[in-house]
């Protein structure tokens, strides 16, 4: 078995593969406070919760976008699992052609993310791959699959908690789509607001990148914690896949295994 771990700015994603079988994935807050032990205990409390035992995990590989908590997870994974993990950075083989200026800026990611949907979904049409995370991103692939570039705009959790703190008497609101764009109360006014707002971004985007593009069809594949949400109401998006991240990591161990091994 192997551990694939996405870091993300809110979130920390594991997924334990048993061979190509997705055995089990959870999630925690992501606390920039916590040690390997207190990581390890919480990772240790998982597996033994799902029936697996630290000696049945033979390899790891992680991406991370929180620069300060890497030597804490990989530390974590060589003191708990006794494992040397491998990690999405310069010099480990994605086999995916960047043409962005700086192919360093990009982050571990939207590289995982973009050889994932290649992998998966690959069909010959460029593809835009959207990620609803702590901050929304659109990754663009030409038809020969090369990243071309993309766009970051704010979070959809972010935007929220922004609107909250920045005013006196919002409250905070879950984050669901309401039935009527012309809402009638505080809390729907705002839901509105968030889930139409984004559902507009996303199309708006995506229109433009297919008129950069110069093409009508494109394959549109969303990702993240929000992209069900988001995608109900929009009709630009095509595929919903919510382990896309975790399936890439899971391709991209395998993909370097197999490099050492020749």
């Amino acid at each position: 078995m192997i551990i694939c771990i996405d870091i993300g700015n809110t979130n920390i994603k594991y997924a334990i593969y048993d061979g190509d079988n997705l055995k089990f994935s959870f999630r925690v807050a992501t606390d920039l406070k916590q040690t390997s032990d207190e990581y390890g205990a919480q990772l240790v409390s998982m597996l033994q919760f799902n029936g697996v035992s630290v000696k049945e995990v033979s390899g790891g590989i992680f991406s991370s976008v929180v620069p300060s908590l890497d030597y804490t997870i990989e530390h974590m994974l060589k003191l708990y699992l006794n494992i040397t993990p491998k990690q999405i950075a310069p010099g480990l083989k994605t086999g995916l052609s960047m043409r962005a200026d700086n192919a360093r800026e990009v982050g571990a990611d939207r590289i995982v993310n973009n050889v994932a949907a290649i992998k998966k979904y690959g069909c010959g049409k460029p593809m835009i791959v959207i990620d609803f995370g702590t901050a929304t991103t659109f990754n663009v692939l030409n038809s020969s699959y090369e990243f071309i570039g993309g766009v970051i705009a704010p979070g959809i959790r972010g935007s929220l908690d922004s609107l909250v703190s920045g005013t006196a008497k919002l409250p905070r609101v879950e984050i669901e789509a309401p039935k009527s764009v012309i809402a009638t109360n505080t809390v729907t006014n705002m839901q509105a607001g968030i889930v139409f707002g984004f559902a507009g971004l996303v199309e708006y985007i995506v229109k433009k990148i297919k008129n950069e593009l110069g093409v009508k069809e494109v394959l549109t594949i969303a990702t993240g914690g929000f992209s069900e949400i988001i995608a109900k109401e929009t009709k630009c998006i095509d595929l919903i896949d919510k382990k896309l991240t975790l399936y890439g990591l899971k391709y991209l161990y395998d993909l370097n295994s197999s490099e050492e091994v020749k």
